[in-house]
């Protein structure tokens, strides 16, 4: 989910801007206090500004999708009172790599 609010918040701001960290730390915040259906709208209205090309706003669309179709998964806030562990990029990488030599056909041992 982080990487959606990386490609979103570049919309926004340079890449070499000190706002971009602000801006995903934000979102990222309301995200683990259980608030992430109240980010997708409001970046998708940030989007619309004028100043932006037609193109531009779009890696908006898939971080605003993924959080308002995941919602009821990203319950951050009940997961981290619960203490939980947060660690679902490296597992989910490893699962990819591990998928991916079965698919390519290597055999362990």
């Amino acid at each position: 989910m982080i990487e959606y609010l990386w490609k979103a918040a570049f919309v926004f701001y340079y890449q070499t801007s000190t706002q971009v960290e602000a801006w995903v730390s934000k979102r990222l915040q309301f995200i683990l206090e259980g608030k992430s259906s109240s980010v997708a709208p409001g970046m998708r209205r940030s989007a619309t500004l004028p100043k932006l090309t037609a193109q531009e706003p779009k890696p908006v669309d898939p971080c605003a999708r993924y959080l308002l179709n995941n919602a009821k998964y990203l319950k951050y806030d009940d997961y981290l009172k619960a203490e939980f562990p947060m660690a679902t990029g490296v597992i989910e990488a490893a699962c990819r790599h591990l998928i991916k030599d079965r698919q390519d056909g290597y055999h362990w041992g």
